[in-house]
This record gives C-alpha cells, structure tokens and sequence, in this order.
C-alpha cells in the first residue's frame, strides 16, 4: 500500500505546478506603482509639478510686465484663474508631452537594460499582467502630476491675486464660481490628449526597448505637432491632429462656448490613445522573452504603430470634411468681425464701469466690425498679423456712431490679439484714468477666438 502511494506521489506534481496562478493584479500595480515612485527623477517631478507652478504663478502676478503673448496672460493682474490658465496653455505645448514621455516612455524599457524581465515574469507570471500593472502605475503618477500643476496654479494664483471675475475670449465676465468650475474643466479636456501622448510613449518603450528613441517618442510628437499647429493647414486636416484638444478648451471661455473643435479633438486623442496602447499591449504579450539581446525594432514602430495611427488621423480628417462646412483654414473675415463686435461690446461695458459711466448694453451699443486683410489685392481669409478693422458702436442719446481702430494678430489655431490704434482716449492707451488712480485699460489689447467650425 505504501508503495503504491509512493509510485503515485510524483505524477501529482505537475497538476500542482499546474495549479499555480499568476501573480493578483492589484499586488503587481502596488508593487510598480512603488518602484515609479522610488525613482529620484519621478519624486523630483512630483515635486516640481506640485510647487513650481504656484511659485511661477505667485512671482510673475507680482510684476509689472506680464506674459501677454500667452492666453490669459494680460490678465494675470486681475483675477488668480487667469494664472492656473497660463499654466496650462504652458503645460499643453511642452509639461505634459515631457511628463509622459519620462514616465510612460520608460516603464517597460527600464526593465531591457537592467535585463530584469526574467525576475518579473517568474514572480508575475503573466506578460498581461505585468502590462496592465505597469500601463496603469505610469498613468496615475501622470494624473498625480497634472492634478499638481492644476492645483498648484490655481493656490498660487488666488493667493496672490484674489477670487475675482475672470473674462472670457470674448470678453464676457465669468464670475468666480463660473471661473473655477470651467478652470477645472479645461483642466480635465487637456487629460484627453495627455492619454494619447501617454500611449505613444507606451508603444515607443515596448517597440524599442533600450533605445533612447522610446523615450523620445512623445517629445518627438510633441515637437512635430506644434510645427503642424502653426502652419496654415485645412481646418480638417488640423482638427485630425490629437494636439488639437491641447487648444480647443479655449472654446469654452466663450459665450457660447465653442464646442465643435473641442469634442472632436476629445474624440481624437482617445482614438490614439486606445489605438497605441492596443498596439503596445500586441507586441508585449508577444514578445520572446527568452532573447536576452533584444535592441528593439523600429520597424515595429512604424508597421505597428505609425501606420494605424495614420488611418485614424486620414479617416478623421474625411469624417471632418463631410460633415462640417468649414473649409480652408476656417478663418474668414465675417467670422472674425462677428468675434471681434462682440468681444468689444463685452470689454466696452468693462470699461464703463471702471470709468464710472452710465452702464449701457450690448444692445444699446450695436457693436460691429469691418475688417479688411492686407488691402485690397490679398483675399480676406487666414492667419496673419495683417488684419485691420474698424468697429463702430452707438450709445444712448448720441446721434453719430463712435468708431476704433484695431490691427489684429490672428494664428493659425483661431486665437487672435487685437491691438488698439486709437482714439487714444478708447484704446489708444494702456491705462484709463479713474477717480481712484490708473487702471488697465481692457479696450487697449485683448485676445479673442475664432471657431475653425463655426
């Protein structure tokens, strides 16, 4: 008998080796999510994102010249949202692409030059496993980090400055509840195009391995989009491009908000962003991991990853151009009067006020625009800094109609500065004169938006 029990002793062993389940998915994230947090260039990011931004925003409110070139910048003087918006316009052109790139772009070819995938799947035991683990440990510190550049700018800005109505990209006044609700928002719609530059730094550190160029990938793309962004590209061809959610939050500083370009570019960077990491997730789970040599494979890349990012940004761009009118590069001159009447009708009011004046409204002013771009040979559509208009507008009990002369900057990507050139006593100058001393004068320069889709 017990020789029988003997024999069959040794063919129940491979049913128990059998029996050994991967490693629990919530063991593997902590455990990743430890060794991200470990790293003394994760912790210093951390702490950069959590402090930089307040210091930045605290110092530059203090001084007498402002970030004007930079949306919202001329407002930092009166309102502490208008820092934590500076923050991220500043964040969506370089911060963020950086962040993923130093996160996401390095969680998995971390592991090639240590060369210590063969410890990880012994202790894990399941290549999808480790992927979701380490896929989901590299996107919370990302959203740790934006979550302190977002609360960072806004302590820094209200605690220097004060919570006070902020105006929109058409110059209504958000007051400081509004403001703080469509500050947060903007800051959730930047989290979109975040995730598809994210997965893009995914696929380069699965598809390349040790190499550098996986690190680089998201920076790379970065780089080329904000060269894309400023050229005078098809409005369809500018609304396939994920880096388009990076601007179009500014559509909702408008009244009404400008939602076309905002929910498209929305759509887009999550396409990329499952796309690429669907991607990353294929060639993981079927990598050989017995090849202790592996270098990566740029071809990988492109077959991959390039290519089918490719279709989703040509299928875009033929979905853009069926169903919306726009056409060209989506800036024509009645979009542009239209966006500058009302801009001005809104600051105008502001200005009265400050002045001490009768109020009046927007439709007691009867605001309008004529604009009129390089003469009369160039064709009145597209970006250039050689638009000048004349707005014209009525008050009550006055028979002859006020008129301002404005000469506008307007980008490719919609946003337009239009500086005042006289009356010198409208917008002629930077400060108006109160009874309670100089205050700027919000009719001297302004930013507006034009709706690409409208």
């Amino acid at each position: 008998m017990t020789a029988t029990v003997e024999r069959e002793q040794p063919e129940t062993q491979p049913e128990a080796q059998a029996a050994v389940r991967p490693a629990p998915l919530l063991r593997g994230y902590r455990f990743e999510l430890v060794k991200q947090v470990s790293q003394w260039r994760i912790r210093l990011l951390l702490a950069a994102c959590w402090i930089g931004p307040a210091i930045f925003v605290a110092v530059v409110s203090a001084q007498t010249a402002l970030p004007a070139d930079t949306v919202f910048g001329r407002w930092m003087h009166a309102t502490g949202w208008a820092g934590s918006l500076v923050v991220l316009g500043f964040s969506c052109q370089w911060v963020l692409p950086l962040l993923t790139a130093l996160v996401a772009g390095d969680v998995f070819a971390a592991e090639d030059r240590l060369g210590t995938w063969r410890h990880l799947l012994v202790a894990v035991r399941s290549p999808r496993r480790i992927f979701v683990a380490k896929a989901g440990a590299s996107l919370t510190v990302i959203l740790v980090m934006a979550a302190g550049l977002c609360a960072s700018g806004i302590i820094g800005g209200l605690a220097a400055v004060g919570n006070r109505p902020l105006a929109g990209l058409d110059g209504h006044m958000l007051a400081p509840g509004d403001a703080a609700g469509t500050v947060l928002l903007a800051w959730l719609c930047a989290l979109a195009p975040t995730l598809a530059f994210a997965a893009v730094g995914l696929l380069g550190s699965v598809a390349l391995g040790r190499s550098p160029m996986g690190l680089l990938m998201p920076v790379l793309l970065a780089f080329v989009l904000q060269l894309a962004q400023m050229l005078p590209l098809p409005v369809a061809v500018r609304m396939a491009l994920p880096s388009q959610a990076f601007l179009a939050w500014r559509g909702l500083f408008t009244d009404p908000a400008q939602t076309g370009p905002l929910l498209i570019g929305l759509i887009v960077s999550l396409a990329w962003a499952a796309t690429a990491t669907a991607m990353a997730y294929r060639l993981f789970v079927r990598r050989d991991f017995t090849d202790l040599t592996y270098e990566g494979s740029g071809r990988r890349v492109l077959t991959a990853g390039v290519l089918p990012l490719a279709v989703i940004a040509v299928l875009t761009f033929a979905l853009v151009n069926v169903a919306t009118s726009a056409k060209g590069s989506g800036i024509l001159r009645q979009k542009l009067q239209d966006s500058l009447a009302v801009s001005y009708a809104h600051l105008y009011r502001l200005q009265t006020s400050e002045l001490h004046r009768p109020a009046v409204t927007e439709a007691q002013l009867r605001a309008g625009a004529s604009c009129d771009k390089g003469g009369p040979r160039v064709a009145d559509e597209g970006p250039g800094n050689d638009w000048r208009c004349v707005v014209t507008w009525h008050l009550p009990g006055v028979t002859s109609a006020g008129s301002a002369i404005y000469q506008l900057d307007v980008t490719a990507d919609g946003r337009y500065v239009a500086d005042g050139d006289g009356p010198k006593e409208v917008n002629g100058y930077f400060q108006v004169h109160t009874s309670s001393g100089d205050e700027p004068n919000p009719l001297w320069q302004f930013d507006g938006n034009v709706d690409l889709l409208a």
